[in-house]
């Protein structure tokens, strides 16, 4: 009887160790509060952000992103969306150069991300967490305003 006891209790403490490792491997690194680090950040396409704040909240097989920023000219700014990482266009609102975006799971720490305005594909980025889960780099790619393109590196650390 005593036996029997024990095998159940370590089968029961097993399966609750793996339980919990496979919730920790599945939480999405990119949840959290991350904040613009300015002095790390290398923007190309125009006048940075004095300050940005984005919040991702982990959604069914997706993210959910609320951004806080003001820009160069101190005007604030809010951004907003929720999409899957199916690669179909999801509305994306506060982004006066885009109205959809489309996300593509790379891997843990990494996604890919096309942007478009009217259906027409205005740029494209990946999003990226360091292993340490302390920093996440934004690389995005497209045109500025006078059709020359540029590549943006926004460096955020996790608060």
């Amino acid at each position: 009887m005593r036996k029997h006891s024990l095998e159940v209790s370590i089968t029961i403490i097993v399966t609750l160790v793996l339980a919990l490792a496979a919730i920790a491997l599945a939480a999405d690194p990119h949840v959290g509060t991350w904040k613009l680090n300015l002095a790390k950040s290398m923007i190309n396409s125009g006048p940075p952000n004095k300050s940005e704040i984005d919040t991702f909240t982990a959604q069914d097989n997706g993210i959910k992103l609320v951004g806080d920023s003001v820009d160069a000219d101190g005007k604030a700014g809010h951004s907003e969306f929720i999409a899957k990482f199916d690669g179909k266009d999801y509305a994306f609102t506060g982004d006066s150069d885009a109205d959809t975006v489309s996300l593509k799971k790379i891997d843990a720490n990494t996604w890919d991300e096309v942007l478009k305005k009217a259906g027409k594909e205005v740029g494209t980025g990946r999003n990226a967490v360091s292993k340490d889960g302390k920093t996440m780099t934004h690389t995005s790619k497209g045109k500025d305003a006078k059709g020359k393109d540029y590549t943006d590196i926004s460096v955020y650390d996790k608060q």
